[in-house]
């Protein structure tokens, strides 16, 4: 743990809505949910407005609707986002060249790199409130909540205190004063049944498990996790801000709108998500040694199963090869929601011809039906050749409905057309470079 609090974690609030929000002025002040908008959907983000009816990311969209139906789902539209973050991202490199994002919406930045004259807590809290500036600058009017302190855990967890659109700075010294009282779920790591696990051992506060000796939280919860957890509740966490996050594993997954069973069609999709992850991961350079599949079953049950090499491989059937026989060890018979599979133990040199076999599939290509695309998703911006540009309010029935507004109008009228009407047309995103 250094000796000045010179870590910062910003964490944009309500990323996802607060763009919707920006770009929908008839929305602005009202709840919004960004998600899938389907019977399956889970919420990804939020507003403020909704979370006071108790909606939350990962909740079922079906539960979101029962609490919270007036609220305005949206289907989400990530080049906007992608824009979005890279201003933000931009404003944090130009304080510090540290910058480490986590996601779209939070970064760590090392403030004792960042050229300031000294690293007291007032010339920090002032960096802090500049920079929370910059970004609701460049951003147009988003707000992002910071945090500062000795370590990124400190600085992650200061980031929660003041959310939305403040800023809490843990002078050195107080760490395990602020620490002590809190839950152990504010833990990195302390999840649901770690947390139980604590409960039944009478552990509930941070002070609580401050006061178990290493040994016993290693008893309790594995060697990794009790040193993990046994430091954390000391405050002690030395991990440096680093620019270049490399990815631990290449993953690809898909959700199904209707539970698969016919176990043909999901080893075709393995194969092909299989595929695209050996593509991926000779465009980045990289193999890896261990292949996981993840299964989630009709009753939300997710299953994994893994198999590693003992060389490192890029190559699709190779991969899909192992996938289709990991899922050959699972009951599927009640019916598949999502598949996925990935590679891990990441390296970047790859053992050629591992198993002595070309790398080309030879099995029969399986036709998999590709699921109808909604043409007019809720949320997405579109254009009409008399009316402007605006975003879909709804559609079905062969009728797309469109309010006609934009960041920088009024809210703007709403009008209804045939779904095939030719003068309204989707406005596609940029292409990624």
């Amino acid at each position: 743990m250094r000796s000045t609090a010179s870590i910062l974690h910003l964490d944009l609030d309500a990323f996802f809505a607060a763009v919707e929000q920006r770009d929908k002025p008839s929305l602005r002040g009202k709840p919004v949910i960004v998600g899938g908008t389907g019977g399956r959907g889970v919420v990804s983000t939020a507003s403020y407005e909704a979370r006071k009816y108790g909606v939350g990311s990962a909740m079922s969209t079906r539960e979101a609707r029962a609490r919270c139906p007036h609220a305005a789902f949206l289907s989400g539209r990530f080049h906007a986002y992608r824009d979005t973050s890279r201003r933000v991202m931009q404003v944090l490199r130009e304080l510090s060249p540290l910058v480490e994002p986590l996601s779209l919406d939070e970064a760590f930045v090392d403030l004792a790199a960042a050229g300031l004259p000294d690293l007291e807590v007032a010339t920090v809290t002032e960096a802090g409130a500049e920079l929370r500036r910059r970004v609701q600058e460049v951003t147009g009017g988003l707000t992002a909540t910071v945090g500062i302190a000795s370590s990124k855990f400190l600085a992650k967890v200061a980031s929660e205190l003041d959310k939305p659109d403040g800023m809490t700075v843990v002078p050195p010294g107080t760490e395990l004063d602020l620490l002590r009282p809190m839950r152990v779920k504010v833990i990195p790591g302390v999840g649901p049944a770690t947390a139980e696990r604590l409960r039944r051992a009478g552990i509930h506060t941070v002070a609580e498990l401050e006061a178990v000796s290493e040994d016993e939280l290693v008893r309790l919860l594995g060697q990794a996790q009790g040193h993990g957890l046994w430091q954390l509740a000391r405050a002690q966490d030395s991990r440096p801000v680093v620019a270049e996050r490399e990815a631990k594993s290449i993953s690809v997954e898909g959700t199904y709108d209707s539970d698969l069973t016919d176990r043909r069609l999901m080893e075709g999709l393995l194969t092909r998500q299989a595929r695209e992850v050996g593509a991926r991961m000779r465009k980045n350079g990289s193999s890896g040694r261990t292949v996981t599949i993840k299964v989630r079953l009709h009753d939300f049950t997710t299953l994994s199963r893994s198999s590693t090499l003992t060389s490192p491989t890029d190559d699709g059937a190779t991969i899909a090869r192992i996938a289709r026989a990991l899922l050959a060890d699972l009951d599927t018979t009640g019916g598949v929601r999502l598949l996925g599979v990935g590679v891990s133990g990441l390296a970047d040199w790859v053992q050629e011809d591992l198993f002595g076999e070309s790398g080309e599939d030879e099995e029969d290509e399986v036709v998999i039906p590709e699921p109808p695309r909604r043409t007019w998703p809720p949320g997405a911006d579109v254009v009409h050749d008399e009316m402007g540009a605006g975003w879909v309010w709804g559609s079905g029935a062969g009728v797309v409905t469109v309010r006609f507004e934009t960041a920088d109008t009024p809210p703007g009228p709403v009008r209804s057309f045939r779904a095939d009407d030719p003068a309204l047309h989707r406005l596609e995103p940029p292409a990624e470079d």
